[in-house]
């Protein structure tokens, strides 16, 4: 099906007042897994300060950190001992800013990741809170007394597994815990709470930060009447944890976030040129996506789970996700990721039996590229790096531990990079890796893709810069959507430029003469030319005359 919609020229996106981050490629840095400096086993930031000139030549604009902060690791830093300081294994605050220095004489903007809804329990604020119901910090956690019975307070389940309510025989009360239960719920509602937390962000813009993602913020506020979550209605999804069985209404998504978030932005203002970016994940993501980015006086953009967890790639995929973000007045800007560090591997997810995974690597970076909005682009993506099979005994997840077989790892998507083919342990590190690597990610490594034109490496690098190049990439409307079997087609434009782009998911060949008339090919990936997609392949055209949309 072809539809057809106005060709909007967006005046203000390719004016030259445009910020740095609309239409901007973002690279996740997974510190664990990048790159070790040491010899320990385990990536560090001086480690990534020494790889940044591999990032710098992908041509994207920033690089996004996980969490880095003082932890006990029980999730591997989303459970945060101390949001001002960097952990010993990663190094000090000083090999921070020379990250930053570097980074930013290379060019990249540094964003860091921020988790507001949730500390671990090793912080000082929750030692302090659970040592008395009267003290300076007794409600900055999330308190409540058990019912009459002794059981907790709801019926509210973590995402993890089991109650999200445990007992803390110092405090004589139950805590609350969405995930694990070392990760106690910070009380957002409260506005000494708030303070702290704007001091954090203030503390690393004073550093030089560029922006922020912000973790799970739709678990930052719960419902203070502390009410039951209802049953969840009948489906035909397999429900591996208790937390599948509720609507989650009352646990988390309170209405007065927002406000919150504008208070965050508030802040990050007083610094030009900053960036702040939501995870937003759930059965109601799409409607707090939009309010937490909605007008300009909240959050610069949003990213969900539309790919995270899709177990194909859709036509359907693709038009649905990118319609919920039309561009209107007042409506947010969209981030989009089709990997990250909590999700599988998009190559071994979406690649269908008959194609080459690295065929469809190349066409879903090409896909990724096309698409409006900021992208994020996941450490190995550019190498196409496949999802590895961690055995149970070497398994590190805490949510797979608790949630095994039904729960997949998410140590598949957290292997080391591959930096070096022919040396021991792909060139990640001298000593044996936190995480085995792949075993057919060695013959992927960096070296051996640089000196290859031809390359997953060399293609990434090729698309990033000609969607930089080209405002309707960047910054364009969306126009003309062609969903036919496994052919999607949309149509880029801004100020008189305009891009049709092309795409076969499937494992048989698309005849798209009918779409390429009047155009002149930009990119072929995989062999497609004028008259034909083949499995996997891709086109852009440059379409020279307006009035073929």
């Amino acid at each position: 099906m072809t539809t057809t919609s106005p060709l909007v020229q967006d005046q203000i996106a390719t004016s030259p007042a445009a910020p740095w981050w609309k239409g901007a490629a973002i690279y996740q840095v997974y510190p664990r897994s990048f790159a070790d400096s040491n010899g320990d086993g385990v990536g560090d930031l001086a480690g990534i300060t020494a790889r940044l000139g591999h990032i710098a030549s992908l041509g994207v604009d920033a690089i996004w950190l996980s969490p880095f902060y003082p932890s006990p690791m029980d999730d591997f830093g989303y459970d945060i001992a101390d949001y001002c300081g960097v952990d010993p294994i990663f190094g000090t605050l000083a090999d921070f800013d020379a990250l930053v220095e570097k980074a930013h004489r290379l060019g990249l903007k540094v964003t860091t990741d921020l988790v507001f809804a949730h500390t671990s329990d090793q912080h000082q604020w929750f030692a302090e809170s659970r040592a008395g119901k009267h003290g300076d910090k007794a409600d900055w956690y999330v308190w409540a007394d058990a019912k009459p019975d002794g059981s907790p307070p709801t019926n509210w389940q973590s995402v993890f597994g089991g109650p999200a309510w445990t007992w803390d025989a110092r405090r004589g009360q139950y805590y609350l815990h969405n995930f694990l239960a070392s990760q106690p719920q910070l009380n957002v509602h409260n506005r000494a709470v708030q303070d702290a937390l704007l001091g954090v962000v203030r503390f690393w813009l004073d550093r030089g930060v560029d922006g922020f993602r912000i973790d799970a913020i739709n678990f930052s506020m719960h419902d203070p009447e502390l009410r039951d979550n209802p049953p969840a209605p009948p489906s035909n999804k397999v429900r591996t944890r208790p937390f599948d069985f509720q609507q989650k209404i009352y646990n988390q998504s309170h209405p007065d976030i927002p406000l919150f978030l504008e208070r965050i932005r508030a802040l990050t203002d007083e610094y030009p040129g900053r960036f702040t970016v939501a995870e937003v994940g759930g059965d109601d993501a799409l409607r707090e996506m939009k309010s937490f980015t909605e007008g300009e006086g909240r959050l610069n953009s949003a990213y969900g789970f539309n790919f995270l967890y899709a177990d194909r790639l859709t036509p359907k995929l693709v038009r649905e996700a990118a319609d919920a973000w039309p561009d209107t007045p007042g409506t947010g800007w969209p981030s989009w990721a089709f990997e990250n560090h909590d999700a599988p591997r998009a190559v071994s997810r979406w690649t269908p039996e008959g194609v080459d995974r690295q065929a469809f690597a190349r066409m879903k970076m090409a896909l990724l590229c096309a698409l409006r909005g900021s992208i994020i682009l996941y450490n190995g993506e550019e190498l196409g790096l496949g999802q590895v099979d961690i055995p149970f005994e070497l398994v590190k997840d805490p949510e797979a531990l608790k949630n095994w077989p039904l729960t997949l790892s998410r140590d598949g998507a957290r292997t080391p990079l591959p930096w070096v083919a022919g040396a021991a342990h792909a060139g990640f590190s001298d000593a044996a890796p936190w995480l085995p690597l792949g075993a057919d990610h060695a013959a992927l490594a960096v070296d051996r893709q640089d000196a290859d034109p031809q390359s997953m490496l060399a293609l990434t690098r090729r698309l990033i810069a000609l969607r930089d190049a080209n405002p309707a990439l960047r910054h364009g409307a969306n126009a003309r959507w062609v969903t036919e079997g496994d052919l999607l087609g949309f149509d880029r434009v801004a100020g008189g430029q305009h891009i049709r782009c092309l795409f076969n998911f499937g494992a048989a060949p698309v005849a798209v003469a009918a779409h390429t008339a009047g155009g002149a090919p930009m990119l072929t990936v995989n062999g497609a030319d004028m008259e034909e997609l083949p499995p996997a392949g891709a086109l852009w055209l440059d379409m020279k005359e307006t009035k073929n949309a």
